[in-house]
């Protein structure tokens, strides 16, 4: 299905992307950017970027690395122990 018709990209290229960001690099963190840069473009005019997203979600390695998580509460706790 082709989810980025500016581009020309399909569903098939974001899940090749994801796969082959995470299976370079386990603890990166995947984002809309970074699959268009993996894809050799750029986001044109923004109207696909809903079904992008929601065939980002659907891919199962798109998931947040463990060494990634509850970053914002562990900053937010060393925060509050300096006060």
């Amino acid at each position: 299905m082709i989810v980025c018709h500016c581009r020309n990209i399909t569903d098939h290229d974001i899940h090749a992307a994801i796969d082959w960001m995470r299976a370079a690099d386990a603890d990166t963190l995947i984002t809309p950017g970074k699959v268009y840069r993996a894809l050799g473009s750029a986001a044109d005019c923004g109207g696909c970027l809903p079904l992008f997203l929601e065939t980002m979600r659907k891919n199962p390695n798109l998931e947040v690395p463990m060494p990634l998580r509850n970053l914002r509460g562990a900053t937010q706790e060393k925060h509050n122990e300096r006060r």
